[in-house]
């Protein structure tokens, strides 16, 4: 395995910004591209459209679970190698994928490559707190977002294309390319950030990381933040094709069109955010952002309840959802990890374990509730009323001095 020199303190260049951001983009294009083929793959297996949901929720879940298993082998080995053999891992479920006969076999291996993909977010957010931290480290993630943002807006279009001719199946064929080409992007170019000399000693020590976290309050209302907006992104991913193909019959295509319309809303977003923390502190946006995500899905659960402004008006309330969500995330990893640096990748895997298992857990309910814009924008509404709740209840943002203290990692 070559060697790479680490200089004390790397420019984000926008090649290193790539890197990362391919890195963490493997799990959204792994779900993303598979989503105009829902109703395919429910129909082809012989299943119910809630058990092909499950195929998505699933490997949330399972990248969960990686996200909590690898974060410590990150701080323990290194975080070349668990990222390594993830990818390894995400190549090989993709190639069963391929030939799962049965939706119940689909869902398993669906949710062991979740467990795989964690690798690759966990270690890209270790090696951002490896070396950044503050307004640096939520400006570079901010950054991330707009090469993560790029699995939206065109993932859907490529895997309906594929989909069209070699049915859901060449879909999963093409993430085994998509994962070769990312382990040469990996082996080759990305620097070792956390040296023998910084690792943990043992991985009982590592574990007992994640006691200190979970004891840490602060830390736990920040870090459910983005398991919270990554619920109201998924349960729009999970429960669009349905809402949007089914209930006002669009085709293939223009549910892809749509989606990248609302890929569209995620990037800029993303990018507004990372130009605003030049002139506001993470804090102060991430008290702006989740009281406007309450009231925008407050309206989008209105609109989708009572059917007013129909197709039009559901669309334009969404965008402005989507728009929004990823004020929070990068802004509240920020401050979370901010408190733990000396053990940035167990800090990583906890809040990613949150994200994907919040995410997946409470996104399902768009499904179980039923396939309908009520279902779906109601769970979007729940969860941001719930980030709103448990920043209140978990930190002094909303109180007078709040942000001051929470931009201050050693204020408590």
């Amino acid at each position: 395995m070559p060697s790479q020199p680490v200089s004390p303190q790397p420019r984000p260049t926008v090649k290193y910004v790539l890197m990362l951001g391919v890195m963490c983009a493997l799990g959204a294009i792994s779900t993303d591209i598979y989503l105009p083929s829902l109703p395919e793959v429910a129909e082809d297996l012989g299943t119910t459209a809630t058990a092909a949901q499950l195929t998505m929720t699933s490997m949330l879940i399972g990248a969960a679970l990686g996200q909590f298993a690898i974060g410590p082998l990150s701080d323990r080995y290194g975080r070349r190698r668990p990222v390594l053999i993830g990818v390894i891992g995400h190549i090989a479920t993709s190639l069963a994928c391929v030939f799962a006969p049965n939706i119940g076999l689909l869902i398993a291996v669906r949710a062991l490559q979740g467990f795989c993909n964690a690798s690759a977010g966990v270690v890209a957010m270790a090696v951002i707190r490896d070396r950044f931290t503050g307004r640096a480290a939520s400006r570079l993630m901010s950054r991330l977002l707009l090469v993560i943002g790029v699995a939206p807006l065109f993932a859907p279009t490529v895997g309906g294309f594929i989909a069209q001719y070699v049915t859901w199946r060449g879909v999963f064929a093409a993430l085994v390319l998509y994962g070769a080409a990312l382990f040469a992007v990996v082996f080759f170019f990305l620097p070792e950030t956390l040296p023998p000399a910084r690792r943990t000693a043992n991985l009982r020590e590592t574990w007992r990381g994640y006691a200190i976290l979970a004891h840490d309050h602060r830390f736990l209302a920040l870090a459910v933040i983005p398991g919270l907006t990554q619920a109201i992104l998924m349960s729009y991913v999970v429960g669009s094709p349905f809402v949007f193909r089914t209930g006002f019959h669009l085709t293939a295509f223009q549910f892809s069109l749509l989606f990248d319309f609302n890929g569209a809303g995620l990037v800029i977003g993303a990018q507004v955010s990372a130009a605003l923390v030049k002139r506001f502190t993470p804090a102060q946006l991430l008290r702006a952002c989740v009281i406007v995500l309450a009231v925008l899905t407050g309206w989008l659960f209105t609109v989708g309840a009572s059917g007013l402004g129909g197709l039009v008006l559901l669309i334009a309330s969404l965008f402005a959802v989507v728009f929004f969500i990823n004020f929070c995330p990068p802004n509240a990893s920020a401050l979370a990890m901010a408190r733990h640096g000396d053990r940035a990748g167990t800090a990583a895997a906890f809040i990613g374990f949150l994200q994907a298992g919040l995410g997946g857990s409470i996104s399902s309910g768009a499904g179980l509730l039923g396939q309908d814009a009520p279902a779906m924008s109601g769970v979007m509404f729940a969860a941001a009323i719930l980030a709103v709740v448990c920043l209140a209840v978990g930190t002094p943002i909303f109180r007078p001095g709040g942000t001051r203290k929470l931009d201050s990692p050693g204020s408590d």
